[in-house]
């Protein structure tokens, strides 16, 4: 007897997305096996976003696209669990609005959770607007082993690439933080909870999402805020262990060489244009 193939939701909060949210959604609904849903949340945007997402829809009328607006809070977390909630798949992928998933990602995530002891899973991300980027992937694959290396059975999930199942959103929900002063890694406070009950995390290589790498253009004092959200989510939970700090010194090694490679490239497609 051929074993059933869990069903997979994709949920993708988005504030404010209209430069990149086509991509997300053409990506995630031209899969070599379907998602049962592609949900888009979008949170109070001033933008198109929701116009483009609904477009898309007329677009592909036939397809599991729907989206629906989360007014009541601004904030990624209350916008996720918005998604989280609704979603209907035994399996809810969870990645960013300027996420474009490969095209088999939902066939590896069905793969990675035939496994009943999978609670959730993440993979390696490609950063599309950069460089060489499947050199990249494969940087981003060694260094995320390398850490898992020294962290040993701790896993942790990462926003712009991951799936849950729903069972075990469930078992954590209440659980979660909802980081209204928006100051810690929302991914992170879930791999945190999904430890403290005992639910494996798993990391998929297979599992390849893109990504933008619009963060290094921030300023130096808005990356290190946003870098130091591992700190402050592992402080906040009582966890002082310096090897989870691992990805926080990556992140600020790479930045003045991304910063400087990022530039350059925005330079030249400047001069082409």
């Amino acid at each position: 007897m051929i074993p059933t193939l869990p069903t997979v939701s994709i949920v993708i909060p988005a504030y404010n997305e209209e430069a990149s949210i086509r991509a997300c959604v053409v990506a995630a609904l031209c899969q070599t096996v379907p998602a049962s849903e592609v949900i888009v949340v979008d949170n109070r945007s001033t933008d198109a976003t929701a116009e483009i997402v609904r477009s898309i829809q007329a677009e592909y009328p036939d397809s599991p696209l729907m989206v629906f607006q989360q007014n009541e809070e601004q904030g990624l977390v209350p916008t996720r669990n918005f998604g989280f909630d609704r979603a209907q798949g035994s399996i809810i992928g969870r990645i960013d609005a300027d996420s474009v998933i490969e095209p088999n990602w939902v066939e590896e995530v069905q793969k990675a959770f035939a496994d009943d002891s999978v609670a959730a899973a993440s993979g390696p991300v490609l950063y599309y607007d950069m460089p060489m980027r499947r050199f990249g992937l494969k940087a981003d694959d060694h260094m995320r082993r390398f850490i898992l290396k020294l962290w040993r059975d701790y896993r942790f999930l990462f926003g712009s690439n991951m799936a849950i199942r729903r069972s075990a959103w469930l078992a954590i929900r209440d659980q979660t933080c909802r980081d209204a002063d928006d100051l810690f890694h929302e991914d992170i406070d879930l791999s945190v909870h999904l430890a403290q009950n005992k639910l494996a995390v798993a990391y998929v290589p297979t599992m390849v999402s893109g990504m933008s790498a619009r963060r290094l253009e921030d300023s130096p004092r808005e990356y290190a805020f946003y870098v130091r959200r591992f700190e402050r989510t592992y402080a906040s939970h009582g966890l002082m262990n310096p090897m989870l700090r691992a990805p926080m010194v990556v992140f600020f090694a790479i930045y003045p060489l991304g910063k400087t490679i990022r530039s350059f490239r925005n330079r030249r497609l400047a001069h082409a244009a």
